[in-house]
């Protein structure tokens, strides 16, 4: 089936929206190798437009011609391409108050390195930082990509993010990190686009790319966007980040929505009907919200203390759900208290998108079914409609894929621009 493609005007425009269709042809076939009568095939475009594309993406060092393989033809040789996702590579980086984690993939999101950087307690923005450049340069050793080979970079944050200035606006779990300019600091180090965007915006992305709510292949109408695009995934979706911290990545008709003032999908500070002891206002001293004192894990594990249920030292609630899974009587109402909280919560969210699939997250969400079905019968209670509801298969991965995933789409814009040509 031919790929759909926005009509274009002039021939620079439409030289490049040909290369974006066969690239992404190429890319998303069931092989790195094709026939180039089938590229044409499945683009809709004519053999030589095809030809024309794949040799300005040969000069690029993206692709590369082959001949025929297998069985001797009669006639001329069949002409293949291959797409070398070996050509570049991008970064992608989660940035948080405990961790670094930073993924090196090729062109074709192929995960090449993953390197794990411990945050010390009480670190502030630039000794956070620091940690950041230390975690880019370890990564990038352990795939053999010079640091220089990086095509884009995109990073991941707690917080309000001002994306079009590349700055964070409001980052309460992490000192003197908001206003820290942190992007510009690595683009003059890496020289190469850098962004950054909310954590969980980025893990959404990763969550319809290759989590739970990707499609089990791609679509040939709007998959093919991207250079390592798997699949288009849940086009209304909600992810939610279950941990200390409550926050929602929100995806409507196939794209992110970020809201006004990159402030959408707070879930944490909404205000419910709040019990005796839960802190006034929007906002506690602590920078946490009203639902975050709710159902955040601290309040899962003060629950838990407070039934008598089991738990584990430093706030560990695993125990809590390992007890529930059992059939420990105090575990179970327990994790049954929670999940109607949560649900309450999350009503209010769906009731106002009405999302196909919602996406659990987060330390809580391991969990697993233990919480979840409990959230599910509770849910029915608040929701007009039901909802797929699903724990992430990511873990703590999402928001390093998801910035890959978003690297991927920077790195995409300079291949069609042909600003990798030399």
């Amino acid at each position: 089936m031919p790929v759909a493609r926005a009509a274009a005007t002039g021939p620079h425009v439409l030289r490049r929206m040909n290369v974006a269709a066969v690239l992404a042809a190429l890319r998303e076939g069931d092989a790195p190798t094709a026939r180039v009568t089938d590229l044409a095939t499945r683009t809709g475009l004519s053999r030589p437009a095809v030809t024309r594309a794949l040799t300005e993406l040969r000069d690029c060092g993206l692709v590369e011609f082959t001949a025929s393989a297998g069985t001797p033809q009669l006639g001329r040789p069949a002409q293949y391409a291959r797409f070398r996702a070996e050509a570049g590579h991008v970064a992608g980086v989660d940035i948080g108050p405990h961790k670094v984690l930073v993924m090196i993939a090729d062109l074709a999101g192929t995960v090449l390195a993953c390197h794990r950087a411990a945050v010390d307690e009480g670190s502030a923005g630039p000794q956070l930082f620091g940690t950041v450049r230390t975690a880019l340069t370890a990564a990038a050793a352990e795939a053999g990509v010079p640091l220089s080979g990086l095509w884009a970079v995109s990073t991941g944050t707690p917080g309000i993010v001002d994306r079009e200035r590349g700055e964070v606006l409001l980052a309460p779990s992490i000192p003197d990190w908001a206003g820290l300019p942190a992007v510009s600091m690595l683009r003059e180090w890496l020289h190469c686009p850098v962004s950054i965007d909310n954590d969980v915006n980025l893990a959404v992305l990763a969550e319809r790319w290759r989590g739970a709510a990707a499609d089990t292949g791609p679509d040939t109408d709007t998959a093919l966007d991207s250079l390592g695009s798997a699949g288009t995934g849940s086009d209304c979706l909600v992810f939610v980040q279950w941990g200390t911290r409550i926050g929602t990545g929100i995806v409507i008709n196939g794209r992110p929505y970020r809201g006004n003032s990159a402030a959408a999908g707070e879930l944490g500070f909404i205000d419910l009907v709040r019990d005796p002891d839960a802190p006034p206002g929007p906002r506690a001293a602590d920078g946490m919200g009203p639902f975050e004192h709710l159902v955040g894990a601290e309040a899962i594990h003060r629950l838990a203390v407070e039934a008598g249920a089991p738990v584990g030292d430093d706030h560990d609630i695993a125990p809590l759900f390992a007890a529930a899974e059992a059939g420990d009587r105090a575990a179970v109402e327990v994790v049954d208290r929670v999940a109607a909280r949560f649900a309450r919560g999350l009503a209010a969210l769906l009731l106002v998108l009405d999302p196909g699939r919602v996406v659990i997250g987060g330390g809580v969400s391991r969990a697993g079914d233990t919480l979840l079905e409990p959230v599910r019968k509770h849910l029915r209670a608040h929701a007009l409609i039901p909802v797929a509801l699903s724990a992430s298969m990511l873990g703590e991965r999402a928001v390093a894929l998801g910035a890959v995933r978003h690297a991927l789409d920077v790195a995409e814009e300079r291949v069609t621009a042909a600003q990798v040509c030399r």
